[in-house]
């Protein structure tokens, strides 16, 4: 049976906009994060939902419950789906992180397989765990469709697995824009990306 899975990412937050990493800190979503997440919803009206899947972060729920609306559908939680733990690089902006650490700034967006942080976690470590967080959803939703509410890395991650690309090419595009939608369909472990990045609903996006 085939299970269809949507997945986003959080949308808009004040951080992004300062461009400041996040990882497992938070900022509270935008005007325009919270409007793309409504628009979002408004897209999945037609969409029947069994389960609403979301990471414990605030930016992630806010997200989750503005897709959902009035809608009666289950929303979980589940901390695997959280962004990348980025140590102390979390609330820092581009600039700060690049002076600070700029060999393994380079490697987190030239060359993600060798990124290695002192603390926090590798690609290879969100990938492992946000695989498993989507494996368990899989099971117990098999032939139902659920929507995933995660984050940028988590989802750049899980699509390179799905592909069957190496951490290496983490990066390419498309860009994962904020209440952007990613459809997946998976039968047993084997996944097909049907749409990726999806941003028709929102109009024009920026990276963020």
């Amino acid at each position: 049976m085939t299970t269809t899975l949507y997945l986003t990412r959080h949308g808009e937050t004040k951080w992004n906009v300062e461009k400041r990493m996040q990882g497992w800190q938070d900022s509270p979503l935008t005007e325009k994060g919270r409007q793309d997440a409504k628009r979002l919803g408004k897209r999945l009206e037609a969409v029947e939902l069994t389960a609403i899947y979301a990471s414990t972060s605030g930016r992630a729920l806010e997200t989750a419950e503005l897709v959902c609306g009035a809608r009666l559908v289950p929303l979980y939680q589940d901390e695997q789906l959280r962004e990348m733990h980025l140590g102390d690089w979390e609330g820092k902006t581009h600039d700060e992180i690049r002076q600070m650490d700029p060999v393994l700034f380079d490697h987190f967006w030239n060359a993600p397989h060798l990124y290695a942080p002192r603390c926090g976690e590798r690609f290879f470590d969100v990938q492992q765990r946000a695989l498993a967080a989507v494996r368990r959803i899989i099971a117990r939703h098999e032939g139902e469709t659920v929507l995933v509410v995660t984050h940028g890395v988590v989802l750049k991650t899980l699509i390179a697995a799905f592909k069957g690309v190496p951490l290496n090419e983490l990066w390419a595009p498309p860009y994962v824009h904020g209440a952007s939608v990613t459809v997946v369909e998976a039968s047993g472990d084997v996944f097909h990306v049907i749409v990726e990045g999806d941003v028709s609903h929102i109009g024009e996006a920026r990276e963020v």
